[in-house]
């Protein structure tokens, strides 16, 4: 059997670390291959480790067609809606799929807006050849849009909160720190955290290790929460600097109300000299 290995879809999801390498090849050389390989013609969507594996022991192994694909887009939604299914993958990972699913439901709709029906298809390399699948295949089952993060986190389990700090980690975060991340090393709010600071700051806290980074996390929330602590301050001092209108009025009464007293005293002192 020829089977091809697109180092592109390899690359797609991110790899087992050692250890969970390691395992899976003691439970393939204990009970054998249990889950066939899914193929799209020859190219192999899903099962690159076992296949490493069985490939490296000699052991037999099951494959099957997945005929409903009919582009790369398809191919690329199938396998993220596999690791999304599964338990095992971090949270950081889960938000990152859901919002490379986002992109490419996107781009899907856009293209079925601007093309006809027949011709919406997402090209794909060359080098990825398609399975001849029956012209009565069923197709994939159109994706509902995602237009929210609310979505996104749906698809994600996650929260809003946590999908928007991946975001941020996405397009801020230098590489050690995302690698940091990844490897579960600090939390994605940490690191959403760290993100907001220089590159070069970022990448001195992740070469440092989870400590620093932990530090230089609480140093940006602290310096986040002294303006505002400072503005806070600043407004109680100006209310109490300034007195409202009530206090105002209140004062004018006491001042009329001396007054009228003193006049009253007058009058009365003049009175008791004209008595006399």
């Amino acid at each position: 059997m020829n089977i091809v290995v697109n180092e592109e879809l390899k690359a797609y999801i991110d790899p087992l670390t050692p250890e969970e390498h390691e395992a899976l090849e003691r439970s393939i050389l204990a009970e054998g291959c249990r889950d066939a390989l899914v193929l799209w013609g020859d190219v192999l969507v899903d099962g690159h480790n076992r296949y490493g594996i069985c490939q490296k022991h000699g052991l037999p192994f099951q494959t099957v067609q997945n005929t409903r694909f009919k582009s790369i887009d398809d191919v690329h939604l199938w396998m993220i809606d596999q690791h999304l299914g599964r338990r095992s993958i971090s949270d950081f990972l889960r938000g990152v799929l859901a919002l490379r699913k986002k992109d490419i439901v996107d781009e899907q709709r856009a293209r079925a807006m601007a093309t006809p029906a027949s011709s919406s298809d997402a090209p794909f390399d060359v080098d990825t050849p398609a399975a001849e699948a029956p012209a009565d295949a069923p197709a994939m089952p159109p994706q509902a849009p995602m237009n929210s993060r609310e979505a996104i986190a749906k698809a994600a389990r996650l929260s809003s909160n946590q999908v928007g700090m991946i975001e941020k980690i996405q397009k801020q975060a230098a590489p050690e720190l995302v690698a940091a991340v990844k490897s579960g090393v600090i939390s994605i709010n940490t690191a959403a955290a760290v993100a907001t600071l220089p590159a070069e700051e970022q990448v001195f806290a992740a070469n440092a290790g989870k400590d620093e980074l932990k530090q230089a996390a609480k140093r940006v929330r602290e310096s986040k929460k002294k303006p505002r602590e400072e503005s806070a301050e600043s407004d109680s001092d100006e209310s109490q600097d300034t007195p409202d209108a009530t206090q105002l009025l209140v004062q004018r009464v006491a001042e009329l109300t001396a007054e009228n007293e003193a006049l009253r005293k007058e009058v009365a002192e003049l009175r008791a000299q004209l008595g006399q």
